[in-house]
């Protein structure tokens, strides 16, 4: 039996599978064509939902992983984020072949674990010669800092990630390490929890190891290490921020494991300890997992150019008051050159070679070494020393002759720099692509983590397909496409979750603590929502007049053209306001800031909420489609999907989010927001006398947009009194829309913030603020409001009622600023020490 005839359903052929290259394993079929036994059922499965099934599921899959926002961000682009790609079919092992790869990702992980505690300690490799000194210390990831520092921990690497491939004959092979910040676990969670969803019945049945356990015991041991330095230990788990291509899934394990995730400037070094900045002080922290790589977490003593660390860390991990998990210093580990030496490394401390063996590795800094890279360059991968995007690995058969000759001048100009390995052919699956079963050359990763006694492996990980069956290069970076990796037990398993309490962790109760930078985004993402809004409202509102039934008059129509930013003279130019990114108070541009920023805090948001964030993203791409040969034929009904989606995220906040500082900010800056964007559309409008039915024009204007204009007309009877929609849009306390409204909500969550600078019996200036705006509203006589002045060019006291309600707020949002938000700048050194690095 062939594969096609494996996956031939009833009425369709599901399967392309044309012979593989030479050389290369077929992970699903034997070369006689018959399935693997452990692969039989799930290919059965498959073949039984057809093609259609398949890709329903797909399609689910798809949708899932968009609402979860799991991105894979290559360029650090907000908006038009690369979206995490999963195949619906997974990896399979069988249990019994995995009982020997866990085994042997183990035994690595305590060799790796024995040389960093020895490179960074007595250096007994170096004094007998087991590996040349020249290997460590002309390293960029050796860091001199780290020699000696304080070892608290049992196991040094908390968290290390193995890259393998499968060989031509089956065999395994490591062809790399990740021990700084290990990438890679989040994602293979966030694959599981999709497939067990999109494939619930065939995910059961076919008894896959669960994934759980390695997290329950990632957190057991991160609490059980940080509780030697405090019995209730605060733990953070340290992200480079929202520019970082896997912020994702710094932010889902965050919320998974319950640390809180924070940025380099929301930490600081004061009195010998680490301390998190938050509104309501500072708190110490005890444990840093971070996900920044080792020369940027102290700009004093590693990387003087970083602003992702905190500076004087070293310091504090020197004199034992601060754990970092991996620790600084452990990315000498992922050195390619360091898998040459490792079975005498691994003799050294074993006695024994390792069971899972290495690609086959040359340094070009032995001189046996270089020389066979020189001869064999056409079939080898060169790759530096140490990491780096700038750098990349050089496939040797890729290149033609004046190319391989590049390569070799660089190499021989710096042969300390370069490791060549030998090209292994990578494994092939099946895999969902273009309606059909093809296979894909694959390649994949699992973890291992620190225990009570040694380290566990997580059965399971995350494995990589080529994007086509002849391209054998697979690579992030490249395009590739995920796969759920599945262990197949042979019994069911205990099913644990990270819900379960464990005897070893703490029973207490821990305060959600936001750092400044964090209500400052919320603040800032409730003012960029209210703005956006505002301005499609507005938007709307013009189309809808000038595409009525009634003719807008010019006068009415100049007064709307105005109140634009900037002000604008035609409808073509409307529609390039609508979308102009470069232009802050434009719509498109408020958007992008909030998209920003909500990704910036995405671990403190509801899934809900992302969802609805996810949406907007949409629907800003499908306006731009809408608009982009000019203004389409209903173009106000283009923005409706986007003022939906914008009012969908305040609902979906207000009900899911706590009542704590970070919704109060988010709720202020909504405030704060809606004022600015009221009183300058009630100057541009009312202040301005106009005649009588241009005036019953821009009055109903300032309804619609204001979206007060039902609640006007059954108040007033269609008396279109300027003094009765000032009434309303000023005074009225139960009009979610007025602007008294917005002063006594600010007033009521500012009065529920932390206090902040000394304390006196006098009123403090924020309060001032908002009592003297609450005062100018409730003090104002409508009629004088409304009244022209004797040239009937303007209404003089409302349009400085305006302006002063306009200055007083600003001066409020600026008081928030200087009292609450974090404005520190990082501490730099003054002069680069590049030999702290070395």
């Amino acid at each position: 039996m062939n594969p096609e005839q494996s996956l031939k359903a009833p009425t369709e052929n599901l399967i392309e599978w044309q012979d593989l290259p030479a050389g290369h394993f077929n992970e699903a079929f034997t070369a006689s064509g018959e399935a693997r036994p452990h692969w039989q059922y799930l290919l059965d499965g498959y073949a039984a939902l057809g093609q259609q099934g398949i890709q329903d599921r797909a399609g689910k899959a798809a949708r899932i992983l968009r609402d979860d926002g799991a991105t894979y961000n290559i360029h650090s682009a907000h908006v038009s984020e690369h979206r995490w790609e999963l195949d619906p079919i997974p990896m399979l092992f069988s249990s019994e072949e995995w009982s020997h790869i866990e085994t042997g990702l183990i035994e690595r992980s305590e060799v790796l674990d024995l040389f960093l505690k020895d490179i960074y300690g007595p250096q007994e490799l170096l004094r007998q010669g087991i590996i040349p000194p020249e290997l460590i210390f002309s390293h960029p990831c050796f860091l001199r800092p780290c020699h000696g520092q304080a070892l608290s921990t049992n196991q040094l690497l908390t968290l290390h990630g193995i890259d393998m491939v499968r060989g031509p004959e089956g065999e395994i092979r490591i062809i790399g390490d990740r021990t700084q910040a290990p990438s890679g676990s989040g994602y293979a969670l966030e694959n599981r929890t999709v497939m067990s969803r999109v494939m619930p019945s065939l995910f059961r049945d076919s008894q896959v190891h669960r994934l759980s356990l390695f997290f329950q015991t990632l957190r057991n041991t991160l609490t059980r290490e940080a509780q030697k330095l405090s019995p209730y230990p605060n733990i953070v788990i340290l992200t480079p921020g929202s520019y970082s291509e896997t912020y994702f899934e710094h932010a889902y394990l965050a919320n998974y494991l319950g640390f809180p995730l924070v940025q380099g400037s929301d930490l600081q070094v004061k009195q010998g300890k680490v301390w998190l900045k938050s509104l309501n002080g500072l708190s110490r922290v005890d444990l840093i997992l971070r996900r920044v790589d080792d020369s940027y977490c102290d700009p004093v003593e590693l990387r003087p150019d970083s602003f992702l660390g905190i500076a004087g860390l070293m310091e504090v991990v020197r004199a034992g008051n601060v754990i970092v998990s991996n620790p600084l210093g452990s990315g000498i580990l992922e050195s390619p050159a360091l898998l040459k030496y490792l079975p005498a490394i691994s003799e050294f401390f074993l006695g024994r070679a390792l069971s899972l063996q290495s690609v086959k590795t040359w340094w070009g800094g032995d001189p046996q070494d270089l020389a066979y890279m020189k001869k064999h360059l056409g079939q080898l991968i060169i790759k530096p020393v140490a990491r780096s995007q700038a750098e990349a690995s050089i496939y040797g058969h890729l290149l033609n002759k004046t190319q391989r000759e590049q390569v070799w001048q660089k190499i021989q100009a710096r042969p300390l720099h370069y490791v060549a390995q030998e090209y292994l052919l990578p494994s092939y699956l099946p895999a969902w692509q273009k309606g059909v079963i093809s296979p894909r050359p694959a390649i994949f990763r699992s973890f291992t983590v620190a225990d009570q006694s040694g380290f566990s492996c997580m059965p399971g990980g995350l494995t990589r397909i080529g994007l086509s069956e002849n391209e054998t290069v697979v690579t992030n970076q490249a395009g590739s496409i995920s796969k759920d990796t599945w262990i197949i037990a042979s019994e069911p398993e205990k099913q644990l979750s990270l819900l379960e309490q464990k005897a070893d962790l703490p029973e207490s109760r821990f305060e959600a603590e936001l750092p400044g930078r964090v209500v400052e985004d919320l603040f800032w993402m409730g003012r960029y929502a209210e703005r956006a809004e505002s301005g499609l409202r507005q938007i709307r509102t013009l189309f809808i007049q000038i595409n009525g039934v009634e003719n807008l008059s010019p006068s009415c129509k100049a007064l709307l053209f105005a109140a634009q930013h900037p002000p604008i003279s035609s409808e073509q130019e409307l529609a390039a306001r609508l979308l102009d990114k470069d232009n802050p108070e434009s719509v498109k541009a408020s958007i992008l800031a909030f998209l920003i920023n909500s990704e910036k805090v995405k671990e403190r948001l509801s899934a809900d909420s992302n969802r609805v964030i996810n949406d907007l993203r949409d629907y800003l791409y499908d306006l731009e489609r809408a608009f982009i040969s000019g203004i389409p034929s209903a173009p106000e009904e283009s923005l409706d999907p986007l003022v939906t989606a914008l009012l969908a995220y305040t609902g979906v906040s207000h009900d899911s989010m706590l009542r704590g500082a970070g919704w109060r900010f988010q709720e202020m800056g909504r405030r704060c927001e809606r004022i600015l964007q009221t009183t300058h559309l009630i100057d541009s409008l009312l202040s301005t006398p106009l005649p009588y039915y241009a005036q019953g024009q821009a009055l109903e204007s300032v309804l619609l947009s204001a979206e007060s204009m039902i609640s006007f007309k059954r108040r007033y009877r269609g008396n279109n009194r300027v003094a009765n929609a000032l009434e309303l849009l000023l005074l009225e306390p139960s009009n979610p829309r007025a602007l008294i409204y917005q002063l006594n909500q600010l007033q009521q969550q500012f009065e529920q913030l932390p206090a902040k600078g000394a304390q006196s019996v006098s009123l403090s200036l924020g309060k001032k603020l908002l009592l003297q705006s609450i005062h100018l509203i409730q003090l104002a006589d409508l009629k004088q409001l409304a009244e022209s002045d004797p040239e009937g060019i303007s209404r003089p006291y409302l349009r400085q009622l305006m302006h002063s309600l306009n200055a007083q707020i600003e001066q409020f949002c600026d008081l928030l600023t200087v009292q609450y938000f974090d404005r520190q700048t990082s501490l730099q050194q003054l002069t680069s020490n590049k030999s702290s690095r070395r």
